[in-house]
């Protein structure tokens, strides 16, 4: 029995020392090791998502008629601030402005022209960047307007520019076509292809396709494809459909969905002088036409080519992981009216106003153009948003 005893007594002992180390193990290392994890999974919550965002407006066409330019000519210099003070405190609230240069900025020293071969001041160009303007399309079916010499000048004023500006669809030389310009504000980087169907039957000189973008889907792809992986937002300037027109072509249906696959994250349209509505393909915000901004378009009907449009969206971008997404968020449009005046034989007093500060001295039927013209940005997609009339 004795013997019996020390056996089981030598079993007891590697056990007793095992359950010892056992208990060691798991009150000084485990709750350690436990405490460290949960600090650094609390660090990885904080870091796991970084939010930034712009906010971007949109306008139409810088229609510049001699009645334009001549309402803005005052003691010996082209001043547009007047025509421009509606709209100035809206633009200056967003980081990016988008606009049109419909008819290029030759300058004056080539003489200013008017319909149907344009060429504007240099002062305009002036006046919208002053004002807030940041994101300017140049490629356009009157760009060849005044030859080679105008997009010259162009390329002369824009390029002191482009610092500050992004500019697209007009260059004067190859080198200046292939760099694509890539931008960034608060942490988005961001840049635009810009693209026309055509030049108003004016032949672009053989080997200078660069003076303007003539769209193709190979040059649209080659382009998105060098740049679509550098930046977080892609848009893409389209001078397309036909003009006077409220409904978009099938043409434009179909290279909107073609842009949209390519990875266009906001196709403008510009080119029809009047509204076209406003829908998203996938992810994709597309906006038909904007319509003008500031002209003296006479060939209208019930004042199509005078209410225009602003489109106005945020872009959010997330990271989490080293990995990032864009959203677009907080979609708005309001309507716009270019007012003037007739008498004399001129028009004169050129001004762009909002609906949202319309009133019956600018035009007495307002709330029913607003009702007629929110209907057409609204045809696609009824839950678009369009900000109500004064």
């Amino acid at each position: 029995m004795v013997k019996r005893k020390k056996k089981i007594k030598v079993k007891k002992i590697p056990l007793l020392i095992a359950f010892i180390a056992l208990i060691l193990i798991t009150t000084n290392f485990i709750p350690k090791t436990t405490k460290k994890t949960v600090v650094e999974s609390k660090k990885e919550a904080k870091e796991e998502v970084k939010t930034s965002k712009v906010s971007l407006v949109m306008v139409g066409d810088a229609l510049l008629h001699g009645s334009v330019y001549r309402d803005a000519y005052k003691d010996g210099r082209y001043d547009f601030s007047n025509q421009l003070e509606f709209i100035k405190p809206i633009i200056q609230n967003y980081d990016l402005a988008f606009y049109n240069q419909e008819t290029i900025l030759g300058g004056t020293e080539l003489g200013l022209s008017d319909y149907p071969t344009f060429n504007s001041p240099w002062e305009f160009g002036d006046n919208m960047l002053d004002i807030g303007f940041n994101i300017v399309n140049l490629a356009t079916n009157h760009t060849m307007d005044r030859g080679e010499k105008a997009i010259l000048k162009s390329c002369e004023y824009w390029n002191q520019k482009k610092d500050t500006v992004l500019f697209a669809g007009s260059y004067c030389n190859e080198k200046d076509r292939d760099e694509i310009k890539i931008f960034e504000k608060n942490g988005i980087k961001y840049t635009m292809l810009s693209y026309t169907y055509g030049t108003n039957g004016i032949k672009v000189p053989e080997g200078k396709e660069y003076l303007v973008n003539l769209y193709s889907d190979e040059k649209a792809k080659e382009d998105i494809e060098k740049v679509r992986d550098k930046v977080d937002l892609l848009l893409v300037s389209m001078h397309w459909g036909i003009e006077y027109q409220t409904e978009p072509t099938a043409e434009q249906k179909r290279e909107a969905e073609y842009l949209s696959n390519l990875g266009a994250d906001i196709i403008i349209g510009t080119h029809p002088h009047i509204i076209e509505p406003v829908t998203y393909i996938d992810d994709t915000l597309v906006i038909y036409s904007l319509g003008n901004f500031i002209s003296a378009q006479s060939t209208n009907s019930d004042y199509n080519t005078m209410v225009e449009l602003m489109t106005t969206i945020d872009i959010v971008k997330e990271t989490k992981n080293k990995k990032s997404t864009i959203k677009l968020e907080n979609l708005n449009n309001e309507l716009l009216y270019n007012y003037y005046t007739k008498g004399s034989g001129k028009w004169y007093n050129f001004k762009v106003i909002p609906f949202s500060q319309m009133n019956t001295n600018y035009n007495s039927d307002y709330k029913r153009l607003y009702d007629k013209y929110s209907k057409v940005v609204k045809m696609y997609d009824e839950s678009i948003p369009v900000k109500e009339a004064a």
